[in-house]
This record gives C-alpha cells, sequence and structure tokens, in this order.
C-alpha cells in the first residue's frame, strides 16, 4: 500500500495532529484524527438511523477532524475521483 498524503492539521505544534491521507488502491480516504471524548462515542455508539445498529463494532472507531482541516478533506475527495490517482 502506498498513501498519498494529502495534509495535515495547520495549528499543529506537538506533531501528533489529525492528518489526512488517500489510498489509492483501495479509494479510500485515510484519517488520523483525536480520540472522542467518552461521552462523544457514546453519543456516537447510541445514535441510530435506518439500516445502521447501535454500537461501534470493534473493527471501527470514532474520529474527531477539525473543521480547520476541510479543504484537505475536499482535495483528498479530489484525488479519488481524479483518473490519474494510481
Amino acid at each position: 500500500m502506498s498513501l498519498l498524503f494529502i495534509g495535515i492539521d495547520p495549528d499543529t505544534k506537538d506533531k501528533a495532529s489529525p492528518t489526512v491521507w488517500v489510498d489509492p488502491e483501495r479509494k479510500e480516504l485515510v484519517f488520523q484524527g483525536w480520540k472522542p471524548s467518552p461521552e462523544l462515542e457514546a453519543e456516537c455508539a447510541a445514535f441510530e438511523v435506518p439500516g445502521h445498529a447501535k454500537g461501534i463494532p470493534d473493527h471501527e472507531a470514532v474520529i474527531r477532524i477539525p473543521a480547520r482541516m476541510l479543504h484537505m478533506i475536499r482535495e483528498a475527495c479530489n484525488a479519488l475521483e481524479r483518473a490519474d490517482v494510481r
């Protein structure tokens, strides 16, 4: 797997910040983000929508990405849509 780095939180201070990549092989967005508070994780786990079970499966995670990174997420989406993504 060879990830395409898109960007890192511009407000990073400790070199351990939210990051956005693209996985061109799998055609997926890849995020590194902050762990949620226990309250937020519980709220997400309790949320019900049609076709989605309550809870967070062991193979999934809730992460937080700051809104100031929206342009990076858009760039990652655009990269996946381009024909030149390897």
